[in-house]
């Protein structure tokens, strides 16, 4: 997630800014995303503990991301809480 390349007009890195407080940005990026079958556990764990986990999911559903752990949920997990929201 910190790798995310993000165009730097004025609006988007001031919202971007819970990027840089993020678990993830001081972890290996490899266990966010995990190889198809692969464990999530890991990447899982370090979101359970960080202070921007809500600000994470939101951005990843609001962008469509659809791959990688983000604000602790999978792909599925996301796909499956989109759809409940209709």
């Amino acid at each position: 997630m910190a790798d995310l390349v993000i165009a730097q007009d004025g609006g988007a890195e001031e919202q971007l800014g819970w990027q840089e407080r993020a678990l993830c940005a001081q972890t290996d990026p490899e266990a966010f995303f995990p190889e198809k079958g692969g464990s999530t556990r890991e990447a899982k764990k370090v979101c359970r503990s960080c202070e921007v986990r809500a600000e994470c999911l939101e951005y990843a559903l609001e962008h469509d991301e659809r791959f990688g752990i983000w604000g602790g949920l999978s792909e599925r997990e996301r796909r499956r809480m989109k759809r409940q929201a209709v």
